[in-house]
């Protein structure tokens, strides 16, 4: 049986609340007992009371937030329980604290201490009912898994050694790890080894088989060391979003990259992944609606200034659309405000720009140089296609130029393009081929060390890039 994700992290959130609903109300029961509120004649009449209801709904909803922010819920099927309960005990200890200067503080009791014993008896209530909750689930669900009752519909790429030697390896384990072999891809380049009953199809076939046998985790076999054909595949493959891992070998560019996903089995480099804590995605996720939405709405008298220049400035449209490469390397189409005159492409021969390109307008210029013309990127943020921070989005001609020197060009389609990025804010606008290339050093050391503090780093010098006029 394959394991439903989304059902699952359904059943951590009922639960959860549930659980949050039910430590509460035990919670006010002890209040009372301590307190023993002179308004009210009974325990009762207490709980019934309009205000303790109100606070029965939405203390379990602000336990959620907590939680939803902790990063819980993001990754509900590859639990490490040691992180389960590091995350479970940061939770508890910073909701009791909120909840207790919010909704507690104001109680009157007759001695001071009893704040104590209520700060204490809120955290072991909300910490012990929903670890114990999260422990059993996540305990059955892995009791499941290693007895191969449950786990992923896995694709190997590769029908060589190396892939069929992954397969006697999983099949030889005395527990499952998740991992249930559907099929083989023969892509072509090695020896087949693998029978041919267990080959799904050729590379041609790979959308086929990942439809039509629902396929949810990919594992990267092949028999050759070579990057450049190993970041080939990978390339193809992440427009599907879904989990993509490869057997370990002599891959230098991914050597940091390397995660022991199970002591079972040979490691494996788990290439999907994003080094940014859950919690912190979830933090970036919402920084970003919020910051564009209001930057819209804030910039609306500026955007109309700007597009009255633009008019002004030369004949043409005020917005510019271009298609760019961006998460999962699929193509979005990036909003600016237009720069360069309307014919700036004659033949539709793409073209870097420079500081003395003669098809940048005057006020372009001006535009360009404080990077007035990535403002309407914030419409792309709110979309969901674009992030405040991360590799800038670059079109696919020169995409694929790129990948021909730097094949592993593709990490970076691990997280969404960026309105502003380390790269940037060093090198500014790249002009030529090799600061494309030394701009993609940068972007790949971001991957490693994404954090919502880097972030703030690179927002912070790229405002004073911005107010200092450096942005050419």
């Amino acid at each position: 049986m394959t394991i439903n994700e989304r059902a699952l992290r359904w059943e951590y959130v009922v639960g959860d609340f549930i659980m949050a609903n039910l430590a509460w109300f035990l919670l006010n029961i002890y209040r009372y007992s301590q307190i023993g509120y002179k308004t009210f004649h009974s325990i009762s009449h207490y709980l019934t009371a309009e205000r303790e209801i109100q606070l029965q709904v939405l203390i379990p909803l602000f336990w959620m937030a907590i939680y939803y922010y902790s990063g819980y819920y993001n990754n509900p099927v590859h639990r490490d329980r040691l992180q389960e309960l590091r995350v479970t005990i940061i939770s508890a200890v910073i909701g009791t604290l909120f909840v207790f200067f919010l909704a507690i503080l104001n109680d009157d009791p007759a001695y001071y201490r009893i704040f104590y014993k209520l700060l204490i008896v809120s955290f072991l209530l909300q910490f012990t009912l929903i670890y114990a909750f999260r422990f059993t689930l996540t305990q059955s669900l892995m009791r499941l898994i290693h007895r191969r009752k449950f786990g992923f519909r896995t694709l190997i790429i590769g029908a060589g050694k190396r892939a069929c030697g992954f397969e006697e390896e999983l099949n030889g384990l005395s527990v499952g790890i998740g991992s249930l072999i559907v099929g083989f891809i023969d892509t072509g380049r090695e020896p087949r080894v693998v029978s041919d009953d267990k080959v799904l199809g050729n590379w041609g076939d790979v959308e086929r088989v990942i439809h039509d046998y629902k396929i949810k985790e990919i594992v990267v076999a092949p028999d050759s060391h070579d990057e450049k054909q190993l970041f080939g595949l990978l390339k193809s493959l992440y427009k599907y979003n879904i989990p993509i891992k490869i057997l370990a070998g002599k891959y230098s560019v991914l050597s940091r990259a390397v995660k022991m996903t199970s002591v079972y089995t040979s490691p494996m480099i788990e290439i999907t992944r994003d080094n940014m804590p859950e919690g912190q995605k979830n933090v970036k996720q919402t920084l970003d609606f919020t910051v564009a939405l209001f930057s819209l709405i804030i910039l609306s008298p500026l955007f109309l200034y700007l597009a009255w220049r633009i008019k002004k400035d030369s004949p043409g449209k005020v917005f510019y659309r271009q298609e760019r490469i961006g998460y999962l390397g699929r193509p979005f189409y990036i909003l600016k405000f237009r720069t360069m005159r309307e014919d700036a492409e004659q033949g539709g021969v793409p073209r870097l720009s420079s500081e003395v390109d003669d098809r940048i307008t005057p006020f372009g210029k001006i535009m360009r140089k404080y990077r007035l013309d990535e403002l309407p990127q914030f419409w792309n943020i709110l979309k969901g296609e674009m992030s405040l921070v991360g590799p800038r989005p670059e079109r696919k001609f020169f995409v694929d130029q790129i990948i021909k020197e730097a094949p592993y060009y593709c990490l970076i389609y691990n997280v969404k393009p960026g309105l502003t990025s380390w790269a940037t804010v060093r090198n500014g606008y790249a002009n030529t081929m090799e600061k494309m290339l030394d701009r993609l050093k940068y972007d790949i050391v971001y991957l490693e060390s994404r954090s919502i503090a880097v972030d703030f780093k690179i927002l912070f010098y790229t405002f004073k890039t911005v107010f200092t006029g450096e942005g050419m």
